[in-house]
Parts: structure tokens; C-alpha cells; sequence
């Protein structure tokens, strides 16, 4: 069965959040003739006191129910908001949006079962209300994508393999998607592979630690270390490395998912003491994280993908993706295999993850399974998300 052609928006909000990215998406067919072809893309950024407050609660600060239902609504409408002035932007009128998919603010994800309550439990949450888009918006929207792959004994991520697997198999070649965003994650897409011969799963901290470094040395200044400038005037120290390449997480076999959880500020604060230990510059501080950043991509490829499946492109995304020092360390550690950027292959870095989210709310409203048991570990296939229907016209 072929489906018609929806015009779909994709919204997202990563780790950093940074803001609220957009694509506009035009999706017809059903696998595995999906024909997904990317239209627009854009970005919202949040109000400070948002982003702020966001942060503070995903660091596992104490917030009352009655905040967090608050703050569940307000980013609802800010979701919202993204959706029209986007569609602005791309120059089209919101009737003629038929889907939007909203990932959310992921503000708590525990993939693993820990005891709680005399039972061991996993979670994930994801706030911004996908009812009050739809009402804001007029547009259908599906949201809350992970609970139903965590449901049934998944990780709830990674999710974006789906459309990593659709965008990027190849008949002749091994493939690895990169994602760069606040957490680094891989989709490894072997030659002429089936769905289920697709794996993935997060490598660890990515733009999370360098952003938490920028932001305290600057202080609160600067958001980011712009192409690399403060990286790379600092010094590489060793022992530095070694102690951050110790890191329990890297060791754990797949499938697995972090987040701020292990990598928030506590962890910030035993690297800011790392540091101190080695008389660390605040530059040469920077620099050992985003070295880190990219041998601990390189680690996980040698550990978990290489011995297993030849490889010979690796595809990069995400905010990371801009990072010319991570660029050149995966370039240097990775001989054989080429390392490119996803706009070579038609998908801008900073919207391949919205893009894939405008796919599984395509996938929700046709009622059909799109999470990869092989990446996440669920028992069986799920279909994702709760749809909210738009106000009657």
C-alpha cells in the first residue's frame, strides 16, 4: 500500500537546548519505498530564562509538580510558536500542513532498569505538550515518542536510526551516521543491510561538556566555542585524556543511551577538578574535552562496530558537526574510512534529527512500527508517538 504525499514539520530540542529546530518535510510511500524529501529548515531559539530553566531541571534540580506542568504547557506554546514563524519562513500556509512531529525537551531519560519503588524501573520524559501545538497550530501533531519503545524493554533511544537507515543504506558500502548534538550517537548501516542488521547507540558526551566549559569560563557569555577558536589555542595534555578516557560509560556494551544524567554538572565539576589537578588553562581545558569528544566516537567504533562491519564512510551531523577540531581528530583516527558531512548528501547538518522526527510522526499516523529493536533493544517493534488531532475545522 502507498500512502499520499504529506507535507510533514519535524520540531526539535536536543540536549543543549540551544532552541527549537524545524524542517518541512514532503513524505509519501510506505517502507520500503518511503520517499521522504527535505523542503525547508530553520531555527527558534528559546527566551534565556527558558533555556535556563530547562536546564536547571534536567540537572535534576528540584522543581513541584506544579512547575513542571507549568513549564510542560509554556513550552508547548513555544513549540508551537517555532511551527508557525517556520512556516513563514518557508512560505506556506500552516492549512497545508498535514503532521507535525515534535520530539520535545527531554528533561529526564534513565533507558536502563534502576530498583525504584521495589522494582526495577526505566523512563523517560519529554515536556513541550503536543495537544497545545496541535490546538495553537491547527496541525495534527504526534509527540512522546520514546515511552513506547522503553515500554517494552528498549532504551527509548536511539530513534533516529530509523531514518538514518532510509536515508543512508547503500547496496555496496558500509555506512556510519554520526550525530553530534549535546550526546554523541552512531547508526552503523552495514552494506545491503535489512532493517535489522542496523545497530546504534550514544558514545557519549558530545557539544554537552564543551558548551558547560565555554559557558563557565566565559562566564555565561558565550554559548559555544565557535569554530573551535578557544580549542584550539590550547595546549593537549595527556594526562588529562587518559583520565577522561577512563570513563565507565565507554566500556558498556550496546545497547545504551546517556544524557545529562551522567554528564551534567556534577560530572562538570569532577573535570573542572581534573583540570586544577594538572593546572589546566581554561583553554587547554576546552581543548581535552573536544579531543575527548571525538576519540571517544573513535573508541566506540574500534570496540563495538569495526571488529564486526567494514566501514568505509562516516557521516556527520549535528552541532559537532561544525567543530573543525573534532572533524580533523575523527578524519586523523579514522584512516580509511572518509569522514563527511550529512549536506553532501542533501540533509544540512543542524536538521537531520528534526527531519527524522517529521518521518516517525509520518510513520505514527499511517500506524506502523518505527523504532529498530536492533538499536534500542525492545523486544519487538512499536509504533511511536501519541498522536493529538488538530480542532475540528
Amino acid at each position: 500500500m502507498t500512502s499520499r504525499s504529506m507535507l510533514v514539520l519535524g520540531l526539535m530540542s536536543g540536549t543543549s537546548a540551544d532552541g527549537i529546530d524545524v524542517v518541512l518535510a514532503r513524505i509519501s510511500g510506505a517502507p520500503p519505498h518511503l520517499d521522504p524529501k527535505l523542503l525547508g529548515h530553520t531555527s527558534i531559539r528559546f527566551p534565556p530564562a527558558i533555556r535556563k530553566e530547562i536546564l536547571r531541571v534536567a540537572e535534576q534540580q528540584t522543581i513541584t509538580a506544579g512547575e513542571l506542568s507549568q513549564l510542560n504547557f509554556r513550552l508547548g506554546e513555544l513549540f508551537a510558536v517555532a511551527a508557525t514563524k517556520a512556516c513563514r519562513r518557508f512560505h506556506i500556509s500552516p492549512r497545508r500542513v498535514s503532521l507535525i512531529g515534535s520530539h520535545g525537551q527531554t528533561i529526564f531519560h534513565q533507558g536502563r532498569p534502576v530498583p525504584f519503588y521495589g522494582r526495577p524501573t526505566a523512563s523517560t520524559l519529554q515536556i513541550g505538550e503536543p495537544s497545545v501545538i496541535a490546538a495553537r497550530t491547527g496541525i495534527t501533531t504526534v509527540g512522546d515518542f520514546r515511552p513506547a519503545d522503553i515500554a517494552l524493554g528498549g532504551q527509548g533511544a536511539p530513534l533516529v536510526p530509523y531514518a538514518d537507515y532510509l536515508l543512508y543504506g547503500h547496496p555496496k558500502f558500509g555506512r556510519v551516521s554520526l550525530n553530534l548534538g549535546g550526546i554523541a550517537n552512531v547508526t552503523v548501516i552495514p552494506a545491503h543491510s535489512k532493517p535489522s542488521d542496523v545497530f546504534a547507540f550514544d558514545t557519549g558526551p558530545a557539544n554537552i561538556l564543551i558548551d558547560a566549559l565555554v559557558h563557565h569560563f566565559s562566564p555565561g557569555r558565550r554559548r559555544f566555542d565557535e569554530n573551535a577558536r578557544l580549542a584550539t589555542q590550547g595546549r593537549s595534555l595527556p594526562g588529562i585524556l587518559d583520565e577522561l578516557m577512563r570513563d565507565p560509560y565507554l566500556k558498556l556494551a550496546p545497547p545504551k543511551s546517556t544524557g545529562r544524567e551522567c554528564y551534567g554538572h556534577a560530572y562538570v565539576q569532577k573535570l573542572l577538578a581534573v583540570g586544577r589537578r594538572h593546572r589546566a588553562k581554561a583553554t587547554d581545558l576546552i581543548r581535552a574535552a573536544t579531543i575527548f569528544t571525538a576519540l571517544s566516537v573513535v573508541d566506540a567504533l574500534h570496540r563495538f562496530v569495526l571488529p564486526k562491519t567494514k566501514i568505509l564512510q562516516l557521516i556527520v551531523s549535528g552541532g559537532g558537526a561544525h567543530n573543525p577540531l573534532i572533524v580533523a581528530q575523527l578524519a586523523a583516527a579514522l584512516p580509511g574510512i572518509e569522514v563527511f558531512p550529512s549536506s553532501r548528501l542533501g540533509i544540512p547538518v543542524d536538521a537531520k534529527e528534526a527531519f527524522a522526527f517529521a518521518l516517525l510522526a509520518y510513520e505514527a499516523f499511517h500506524q506502523r512500527p518505527a523504532n529498530l529493536p536492533s538499536a534500542t533493544g525492545a523486544r519487538s517493534h512499536a509504533i511511536l508517538g501519541k498522536i493529538c488531532y488538530a480542532p475540528p475545522r
